[in-house]
């Protein structure tokens, strides 16, 4: 299959033309209208710092159900202890900052490139990507950034500093979507760490449809994104 290159237009190719690793395309720009565009046809930016922009949309693709998240025992153990004070929102820069200094020192290099910052910074701004915040003794000790869209959430990227911190953060988030008509987590990307939290593997033409679905859906983010603070549920034993 040939990888597309992209012009100013706002366009994409089909999914189903990508490679067999879902690459998709190359070049474009990460303005807000383009980034929005590609997460609501299942496609997603990943590329180092020294590459044009590179779009991906792999098959089969990694989700999670709300419904179906999985907490091992510790997990569960830390969140009934209250360890964390987890929030949503308060710290969006600082999150994704974290993010990518953490890729950096542990693989030499990231996905998080300023530019991408910038850009995500400003979909944050525009109230389309949010982060949950685990703060411990008052300070940000692990969290996770993505972008809410319908009845969808994309998961982008998480850090931690202290054990359990972004589990925790990301088991808070998990809970509130849940509850507030999150239809489908995007994990992108397969890793053992999501397939734990109960994240399954789905056909890319599976996934397009369930997304086209839940885009016609809406999060009730009344109180989610705007409070600034939210402790993390008590779990069942």
């Amino acid at each position: 299959m040939p990888i597309f290159r992209l012009t100013e237009e706002l366009i994409f190719p089909p999914v189903e033309l990508g490679e067999p690793d879902g690459l998709l395309a190359v070049g474009g720009d990460l303005g807000a209208e383009r980034l929005l565009l590609a997460y609501r046809s299942g496609i997603f930016p990943w590329y180092s710092g020294d590459s044009p922009v590179l779009w991906w949309s792999p098959d089969p693709r990694l989700v999670l159900y709300p419904g179906e998240l999985k907490l091992s025992r510790s997990l569960r153990q830390t969140i009934k202890r209250k360890t964390f004070n987890v929030t949503f929102d308060t710290a969006f820069t600082e999150v994704i900052n974290k993010c990518a200094e953490v890729r950096r020192t542990t693989d030499g290099g990231t996905w998080i490139t300023p530019l991408m910052q910038e850009a995500y910074t400003g979909l944050h701004r525009l109230g389309h990507a949010h982060s949950a915040e685990a703060w411990l003794d008052g300070e940000l000790a692990g969290g996770l950034y993505g972008l809410a869209i319908g009845a969808a959430f994309f998961g982008e990227s998480m850090f931690s500093q202290a054990p359990d911190a972004s589990k925790a953060a990301f088991a808070a988030l998990v809970a509130e979507l849940e509850g507030r008509g999150c239809e489908i987590i995007d994990c992108q990307m397969p890793t053992e760490h999501l397939k734990n939290f109960g994240a399954r593997e789905i056909p890319r033409a599976e996934f397009i449809v369930q997304l086209t679905a839940a885009l016609k859906g809406e999060i009730n983010s009344q109180g989610l994104w705007d409070t600034g603070t939210c402790l993390a549920p008590e779990m069942e034993q």
